[in-house]
């Protein structure tokens, strides 16, 4: 049996994007809430804020995907990350997960300039967990050998959930939610049907 360190230590050895990913946002998120740094400063350079890209402050497509509104969210961002990422991580490789998990949120980031007002500003790595579901939803189905059913109907199951409570919650970015699921289903349909 492992002890909580070592099962930590397997967790990073095995899964080291997940870890690096869920690092960062505890550090961006202790950065900006301890009271010791300019939180203020750097929440506010690293937020999505459309009318800031449309001048030219490209990174806000890109940094949004680490940031997150305050302690729950970033939790629940992390641990969405754990319960799907690992065994995606695993099946994929390092780089392409990294590649799709990114291009996911940045996709979602995209759709949301596009789509919402200049005035619109929004933080969090939902776009592209979003994507990891979409992906997943692309495995399930055009390639069902690769996923067992079990996990095929859990996965399917969250993702409805999952979609049901961006329309359910306040103050959620519906826009990267939905367009970074999109993203993933064809980034995957583009890999997987044949």
């Amino acid at each position: 049996m492992f002890t909580r360190t070592e099962s930590l230590r397997d967790f990073i050895r095995f899964y080291p994007v997940i870890s690096i990913i869920i690092s960062i946002h505890i550090l961006l998120y202790l950065l900006t809430a301890l009271p010791i740094f300019p939180s203020k400063y750097l929440f506010g350079l690293l937020a999505g804020v459309n009318l800031y890209v449309v001048n030219g402050e490209y990174w806000r497509l890109f940094t949004p995907i680490f940031m997150h509104a305050g302690f729950a969210h970033m939790l629940f961002n992390s641990f969405s990350l754990v319960l799907f990422g690992p065994a995606l991580e695993q099946m994929l490789g390092k780089t392409k997960f990294i590649l799709i998990y990114l291009v996911t949120g940045i996709a979602a980031n995209i759709a949301t300039l596009i789509l919402e007002p200049l005035t619109y500003t929004h933080v969090g790595s939902s776009g592209a967990i979003f994507g990891l579901f979409g992906f997943y939803i692309s495995i399930i189905m055009f390639r069902k050998a690769m996923l067992s059913r079990e996990n095929s109907q859990t996965i399917m199951t969250i993702a409805i959930i999952a979609v049901i409570m961006t329309f359910v919650q306040s103050n959620i970015n519906i826009t990267a939610h939905i367009f970074g699921m999109l993203a993933g289903f064809l980034i995957g349909a583009a890999i997987y049907r044949r």
